[in-house]
């Protein structure tokens, strides 16, 4: 009966060691769910660049005029009549 119960209990244990809420399994999905999320993160901190640079441009301090032109034409949808449009 002590052998049963003690077997019991130590299968139960490496159960909950495997597959348990911190178990190797879960250990794995950690893992792999680490890296995705940097991957994420590398992506939206390239993002922000991009976006920091062109809000940078548009500011009070440093005007692009290029761009300014570029976002106009794009946003009212319009075009000099010296220029193609290849879309």
């Amino acid at each position: 009966m002590f052998f049963a119960g003690s077997f019991c209990v130590g299968a139960y244990f490496i159960f909950a060691a495997v597959q348990g809420d911190y178990g190797v399994f879960r250990r794995a999905e950690i893992v792999v769910e680490t890296r995705t999320l940097e991957a994420e993160l590398a992506e939206l901190q390239v993002e922000l660049v991009r976006m920091e640079n062109l809000t940078r441009r548009l500011s009070d301090t440093y005007l692009d005029l290029d761009l300014l032109d570029e976002r106009a034409r794009d946003m009212l949808g319009m075009i000099r009549t010296d220029e193609i449009v290849v879309r």
